[in-house]
């Protein structure tokens, strides 16, 4: 029964992700919330921006719908027999609940952040963001969305608020091609999915689903050719609940050989954050600014090479999908697989870029 919920969860989302896009898209040309074509740019025609507030609007109603709805059927007695191992395990959900307020509150406020930007066509400089993103992540983790690995609170905030600011700016970046970020978001919540069903973690299951639902319902508005664009307001937002939700999980169990398995969340999310430090490199490497927009993602590089569009982002799907799905496995694994487990994580990337800079320095030497 447990599965069906799950499975409902993850309907009700993309059920209402899915209707919300084509009126958010007539509002978007109404109102001219549009993302013009450009030099960085890889579409050739304005698109609609407010994809990211219907993915914000159908995970926050089906999450706090849900959540009410049970509590005042559980309060009326009205819970049916079926359901009732939800009655006993309602416990865990008054333990997890200030946590979820706070991940939600946070998570309302960087999606307005977005939604301003994309309103008013980037007219926010990436610092005033970067001050924003960094003090709302501050007081989420000093109300305790925190890791609890460190030694002391204070460590703890730290590399929670660099984690999830850098997980969010992550996603912001890797929206460069159509379907990109939705799916990645898909695949994500799918294998963070799996590691919370396996480890009994009910709840944060069901606001994986329901995150999985939303982005599913974008995604199929947005796969190539895309009808719009989830914006700032729709990639930060999923940069920020994947960055909160993956620093609440527990990871390590009892039989874990070691403490490798708090790595897992880096496995799961290892596309964006490979794309961010990529592209950051790279415009270090040619004396650019780290923060101006450019065409040098790992996407972009694919297509350089000669993919289309649609098989650039099924490519990186399978990536995602495949270095992702090795942090299944870290908790149950001896401490030597463990390791080997990261280093071919490791080595799949190391490949992919000795292969796309070989390419790019064939490209270069045929059309000298």
């Amino acid at each position: 029964m447990r599965f069906v919920l799950y499975f409902v969860v993850f309907g009700e989302t993309f059920t209402l992700s899915y209707l919300l896009m084509p009126l958010l898209t007539r509002l978007a040309l109404r109102w001219n919330v549009v993302d013009k074509p450009g030099q960085r740019k890889i579409h050739q025609k304005s698109k609609p921006l407010l994809g990211g507030v219907g993915i914000f609007s159908s995970f926050f109603l089906v999450v706090v719908g849900n959540i009410l709805g049970f509590e005042i059927l559980r309060r009326a007695n009205g819970i049916p027999a079926s359901l009732q191992t939800m009655v006993r395990v309602s416990p865990m959900l008054s333990a997890v609940l200030p946590k979820l307020v706070l991940i939600l509150a946070g998570g309302f406020l960087i999606h307005l952040l977005g939604l301003l930007d994309d309103v008013f066509k980037e007219e926010l400089s990436y610092k005033l963001k970067f001050v924003v993103q960094i003090a709302v992540v501050l007081i989420v983790a000093f109300a305790g969305v925190r890791t609890s690995f460190m030694p002391g609170r204070t460590l703890d905030v730290l590399i929670t608020t660099l984690w999830i600011v850098g997980i969010t700016n992550s996603f912001n970046l890797l929206d460069n091609l159509d379907g990109l970020t939705a799916g990645i978001s898909v695949i994500s919540a799918a294998i963070f999915f799996a590691i919370a069903v396996l480890q009994g973690q009910i709840f944060f299951a069901f606001i994986l689903a329901a995150l999985a639902g939303t982005s599913f319902g974008f995604l199929l508005r947005n796969f190539h050719p895309s009808k719009l664009f989830m914006g700032d307001s729709g990639s930060l937002f999923l940069g920020y609940i994947f960055g909160a939700l993956s620093v609440t999980g527990s990871y390590v169990v009892d039989s874990s050989a070691s403490h490798l398995p708090v790595l897992m969340p880096i496995l799961v999310l290892s596309i964006p954050l490979y794309d961010t430090f990529s592209v950051m490199f790279i415009r270090w490497r040619e004396g650019r600014p780290l923060f101006l927009g450019d065409k040098r993602h790992f996407s972009h590089r694919l297509l350089e090479l000669g993919m289309s569009h649609r098989n650039a982002v099924v490519f990186i799907y399978l990536v995602s999908f495949c270095v992702g799905i090795a942090a299944v496995l870290l908790p149950y694994v001896s401490l030597a697989a463990s390791v080997l487990l990261l280093t071919q994580a490791v080595i799949v990337y190391v490949l992919i870029t000795i292969l796309i800079t070989h390419g790019h320095r064939a490209l270069n030497r045929s059309q000298a």
